[in-house]
């Protein structure tokens, strides 16, 4: 699952998610273009608000063979 399909699905938008975190909205755009992961004291949240797991989140993460 990527950071944006699960925010979609969630109905949040960027600016919102952001918001709720505590960082920049660019941020959150940085994360969904895989350019930057999000620090992994905030996966517990972002997990949270996007109702999935952190092992969810981390899969879009890992490289594929």
């Amino acid at each position: 699952m990527s950071f944006k399909s699960a925010r979609e699905k969630c109905g949040v938008t960027q600016q919102e998610l952001a918001v709720a975190l505590g960082v920049d909205q660019s941020t959150v755009s940085l994360w969904e273009a895989e350019k930057t992961r999000p620090r992994a004291k905030l996966l517990p949240q972002l997990a949270k608000i996007l109702d999935c797991t952190i092992e969810e989140l981390l899969e879009s993460c890992m490289p594929t063979s």
